[in-house]
């Protein structure tokens, strides 16, 4: 079944620019092999297919955009669509990511994985069950 997540747009991201061994794309590995299943929501999704069709990020990217394209298909068809019925509010420093702990809470799910640490730690709301974690710190963890 494996441990929800909740995916951040800037791993996602970091995954298609970065390095072949980077964390970022050893963490979309364990969401392909279902021990972290990501949940999205129509904010997410927005999101990542915004910034997935950047050029400026496809450039920067080894893959061409037709398997850039083929890898976000991919990645979508494994996430977990999840309704948000309620609207928490946890007041973060950025207001456009409250969306994350918001589908985090309505998904169940046991972590936020973020390059964007400090900011979604600062929230004015705490949920304790949910974790924010760096794609590094979830890899450890794995490894353990």
């Amino acid at each position: 079944m494996g441990t929800k997540i909740v995916i951040d747009t800037n791993v996602l991201i970091g995954a298609l620019i970065g390095k072949q061994y980077s964390a970022n794309r050893q963490l979309l590995e364990l969401c392909f092999q279902e021990k972290f299943p990501p949940l999205i929501n129509n904010t997410l999704f927005g999101e990542y297919e915004d910034v997935f069709n950047r050029q400026e990020i496809i450039s920067k990217s080894p893959y061409s955009e037709a398997e850039a394209n083929e890898l976000f298909d991919a990645f979508l068809s494994i996430c977990r669509w999840t309704k948000i019925y309620y609207l928490w509010r946890p007041n973060l420093v950025d207001e456009s990511d409250n969306y994350l702990v918001e589908l985090a809470v309505a998904g169940n799910a046991e972590m936020i994985v973020t390059h964007n640490i400090k900011d979604l730690k600062r929230a004015e709301l705490k949920f304790p069950q949910i974790q924010i974690w760096q794609p590094q710190e979830v890899i450890k963890l794995w490894q353990q």
